[in-house]
């Protein structure tokens, strides 16, 4: 296999995930966070369901997992995309994808409080650097917030949701496929979405002006964000390993500030870009070496999962 193909598909991957912050935004525009995810959970169903019945990668869920599989669909989609969702509204697509980022560094300290999980003194550091730079990046000079305090607290539960998803992840890993795990969680996290949608969002939704420009980003967010990019990463993942690929998922915050730049006007200030790069490195630092194989494996699909 040629390592052109491997690494150009985890790299593809990782542009459609960062993506997904820019396509949410624009989706917002037309329609609300619920419905945005309710569509993006139907669709993304379907398109992974087909893809498992051509590859015949169905798999049995065991009767005792079946309480796992809810606990994991109710940390995530369903509380996860309630605060992530919610929070994109209230700020960029940068600053939501250098929060969501975070994930690793908590999970990591969660693993280590729920698991007793050792970690090694560049673990520590790069979980201290982390939140250093999440300071400078969300800090004026004068000490105020640069951000709107609701969008960070949704935030935030999105990220604590993630944890509880990552332990609850990890004792399921060993025997089901992360594709397989994905698609089941999607048709739990829809059947949660569907009376929310209903009491929330459907008159909204039936009233909405639907046109080209308010599907395609939605239609974008299903078929790349949460297929394309799970399908390519688990085919780098297979050629290059899970640790290698899992590097790549730290560049996200990166590629979502270019592409904001780009398409959609995001300005970004120096002290946001250094506050990106220490973010980044400690998030490097922070997942060096040392995981246990199951935890490092649920590490990879939180908060990319639908």
């Amino acid at each position: 296999m040629s390592r052109f193909r491997v690494y150009g598909a985890v790299v593809l991957s990782m542009i459609f995930w960062s993506f997904s912050f820019i396509w949410f935004k624009m989706a917002n525009e037309f329609y609300k966070p619920i419905t945005i995810v309710f569509f993006r959970l139907i669709l993304a169903t379907l398109i992974l369901t087909i893809y498992l019945k051509i590859t015949g990668k169905f798999m049995k869920i065991r009767k005792q997992d079946r309480k796992l599989f809810l606990l994991l669909a109710f940390f995530e989609p369903f509380i996860y995309f309630l605060g992530e969702s919610h929070g994109l509204t209230y700020v960029t697509p940068t600053t939501g994808s250098v929060i969501i980022s975070t994930i690793p560094v908590v999970a990591t300290i969660g693993a280590w409080l729920f698991f007793r999980e050792r970690l090694r003194l560049i673990n520590y550091a790069g979980i201290f650097l982390s939140f250093i730079g999440i300071l400078i990046f969300i800090l004026r000079k004068d000490g105020t917030l640069s951000l709107n305090i609701t969008g960070l607290i949704l935030l935030s539960i999105a990220v604590i949701a993630a944890v509880g998803y990552n332990l609850t992840l990890s004792r399921l890993v060993e025997d089901y496929s992360p594709v397989y795990i994905v698609n089941v969680q999607n048709v739990i996290g829809a059947v949660m979405f569907l009376p929310v949608f209903l009491i929330f969002d459907m008159q909204d939704f039936t009233t909405a002006k639907h046109s080209l420009a308010s599907v395609l980003p939605v239609a974008g967010l299903s078929v790349f964000a949460s297929c394309g990019a799970f399908i390519l990463f688990a085919f780098s993942v297979r050629h290059i390993g899970i640790s290698k690929a899992n590097v790549f998922t730290n560049c996200i915050p990166i590629f979502t500030a270019f592409f904001s730049w780009l398409l959609i006007g995001e300005k970004l200030t120096i002290q946001s870009l250094i506050g990106i790069a220490v973010v980044i490195a400690g998030l490097f630092m922070a997942q060096s070496e040392g995981r246990k194989k199951e935890l490092e494996d649920a590490l990879v699909l939180t908060g990319k999962t639908a």
